[in-house]
């Protein structure tokens, strides 16, 4: 059930790398499975808004992880740089209730594939010559941060919504070393939403987004603070949410390295309130495509039920 999107014109010079998670999400209302995962998901919208995107990460050897890698291909991103391990492809099972995807559990995988890819020299090298480099917290790429920023790429870093990932040890092990912290806030009021991002700035994190769903998005670098209303979708006529804070993330980041932001230029506040409006954008198109990006396929009947409700998801 593909999403018929053509890409943008191609954009030199500006590129973005999704650096981590990748996995099979499983709509059990439609007996379907969809790719997807944080870091590819960010890798697949940033090249359908005409930017160069590649993924780095590992697939299982599987028939699930096969047909994963080759529906991120198909999108024009890059997986040259990935690798294959043997094991089970991970399984995200939810359904979808008046238009929001609802998770009800996890299967994690394979050891092999769950394990993380190390940054070798000649990966360090390839993920440096990226403009944007996005991972998150499923990607186990924390210890490898300090040396990937240090190579020059800016960095994006999703935090999800979980406490585990707010503490302030957390916080202060990532970032440091992030220049953009995506933090999903729809479950907290305004105040407590400001507050963690002044949190995430004085821990060092270069500037931090929060997606608040229905109400909007804010986003602080320290100096400014910008905000801006969500573009509501009609219930009845979109597909499901997934995929649509990955989406704002990516409409977000891409109008700001269009605005010129760098390490050494700051966006000013018309480009952060520019590339709020842009995310909410981004994110409302999401509304109506099939989970991540579309491109489904049925699900196989010896893993239709998928993990129980009794395992927790990951996002």
């Amino acid at each position: 059930m593909p999403a018929h999107t053509v890409p943008a014109p191609r954009e030199l010079l500006m590129n973005v790398l999704g650096f981590g998670d990748n996995t099979v999400d499983r709509f059990v209302d439609r007996g379907t499975d969809y790719p997807g995962g944080n870091c590819v998901n960010v890798a697949v919208y940033t090249r359908r808004l005409g930017l160069d995107a590649a993924y780095l990460g590992v697939f299982g050897d599987d028939g699930l992880g096969t047909a994963l890698r080759a529906a991120v291909a198909a999108q024009g991103v890059t997986v040259d740089h990935s690798v294959v391990r043997p094991g089970a492809t991970s399984v995200s099972t939810l359904h979808v209730r008046d238009g929001d995807r609802v998770f009800l559990g996890y299967d994690p995988g394979g050891p092999e594939v769950r394990r993380a890819l190390p940054l070798t020299p000649a990966l360090l090298s390839y993920a440096a010559s990226f403009t944007l480099v996005h991972s998150s917290v499923y990607s186990g790429t924390e210890a490898v941060l300090p040396r990937l920023a240090t190579a020059g790429p800016l960095i994006s870093f999703d935090f999800s919504d979980e406490d585990e990932y707010r503490t302030p040890a957390y916080l202060d092990r990532v970032c440091p070393h992030v220049d953009l912290a995506l933090l999903s806030c729809s479950h907290l009021d305004e105040a407590a939403t400001r507050a963690l991002l002044t949190e995430a700035v004085r821990r060092g994190a270069g500037m931090a987004l929060a997606t608040r769903g229905l109400d909007g998005a804010i986003a602080y670098d320290g100096r400014t603070t910008a905000a801006a209303p969500a573009r509501v979708a009609d219930p009845a006529a979109m597909s499901d949410t997934m995929g649509c804070g990955d989406a704002f993330l990516a409409g977000f980041a891409v109008s700001l390295l269009r605005g010129g932001w760098s390490r050494r230029a700051s966006p000013a506040p018309e480009a952060l309130e520019r590339a709020l409006h842009e995310g909410a954008q981004a994110a409302y198109r999401q509304c109506f495509v099939e989970a991540a990006f579309g491109f489904g396929w049925p699900t196989p009947a010896a893993r239709a039920g998928g993990p129980g409700p009794s395992e927790p998801a990951p996002r």
